[in-house]
């Protein structure tokens, strides 16, 4: 009974150490990755093994910049692991940076690794880039209207053929302003044409006009050439703004009609009341005369018979009113 024990513990202590053996073993390969260091070393990548557990220290994958030093040197490509390190733990990607240096290489651009890290860590995409050097990319312009000199409003969309410009991919406007400096030049073009059928017969005058414009400065791109794809009549701008025109100057003689006339009116009503109050001081001076006759009579500056030829001269003057006034034809009157 105590041999039999004695067999299952020995197996027991085996298997323990037999499972230790591989975990060591198992953490040795992965600190000190030999089959990388091999595969690196039959590729003709020359890198020691001790850099590959610094890189496992350093928590940078060994297997990123062995397969990316592997890359370019099949390509015929020098590359420095220190650099590459230092390109991945500053936030890179090593391996799209390889693969645009391989593109670049192939198609004769003149990219070095640290231009293309630099391109990398300023947050644009190299490879695409590369490809774009080496593939033109034609990107479109929204619906841009502009006015010709005759009023009439002309629709048009452009196609813009770009080639990236490596050297300026840093600090280089991307494609949002050469869109709007085409769409500006387009507008520009369209508005110093005499007629709207001008445009229409001659749209490449819009494009090498705008072309020449040096609209690429500044930019990561370099226009190759701006093309006019469509070309549609809009609104008759110049008759729409005579409409509005003639409409405020309709209004505004409206308001200054009323005005007048309410001012005309005001004028009336004052001269009424200039009017009312004119009368008013006849009826008061024609009560004050019988008061001034009764004086006058007491005082003898008026005697009877002077009353009688004022009322005389008066009776006269009643009858040759009624006989000047014309006579009505209406019975009733």
């Amino acid at each position: 009974m105590e041999s039999i024990f004695l067999v299952f513990g020995v197996e027991a202590f085996t298997a323990v150490l037999l499972i230790l053996g591989l975990i060591l073993m198992g953490m040795f390969l992965y600190y000190v990755p030999v089959l990388l260091w091999v595969q690196a070393y039959f590729s003709n990548v020359k890198i020691p093994i001790i850099k590959l557990f610094v890189m496992r220290i350093r928590k940078v994958p060994p297997g990123l910049i062995v397969n990316g030093m592997i890359e370019g040197t099949k390509a015929g490509l020098v590359l420095d692991s220190d650099s590459m390190e230092a390109h991945y733990m500053a936030g890179g990607d090593v391996a799209r940076v390889v693969h645009a240096l391989v593109s670049a290489s192939k198609a004769n651009i003149d990219l070095t690794f640290e231009m293309a890290t630099a391109i990398d860590l300023a947050g644009r995409d190299v490879f695409s880039a590369v490809q774009m050097s080496v593939n033109p990319k034609v990107i479109e312009t929204p619906r841009v209207a502009a006015v010709a000199k005759d009023g009439i409003q002309l629709i048009a969309i452009a196609r813009v053929t770009v080639r990236a410009n490596i050297k300026q991919l840093v600090g280089g406007a991307g494609e949002d302003t050469i869109l709007a400096r085409v769409g500006e030049g387009v507008v520009s073009s369209i508005g110093s044409a005499d007629s709207h059928k001008q445009v229409l017969e001659n749209p490449d005058v819009i494009s090498k006009t705008v072309l020449a414009k040096g609209l690429d400065s500044g930019t990561a791109f370099t226009i190759l050439s701006i093309d006019i794809a469509d070309v549609d009549i809009g609104k008759n701008i110049g008759a729409v703004l005579q409409i509005d025109q003639a409409e405020a100057d309709k209004n505004i003689a409206q308001a200054k009609a009323e005005e007048r006339r309410a001012m005309a009116i005001a004028v009336e009503q004052e001269m009424k009341a200039k009017a009312q109050e004119a009368r008013a001081k006849v009826i008061e001076a024609e009560a004050e005369v019988p008061l001034a006759m009764a004086e006058a009579f007491r005082s003898g500056n008026l005697g009877i018979m002077d009353y009688y030829k004022m009322e005389n001269i008066k009776s006269d003057t009643s009858m040759r009113e009624s006989i000047s006034k014309p006579k009505s034809n209406d019975p009733e009157k």
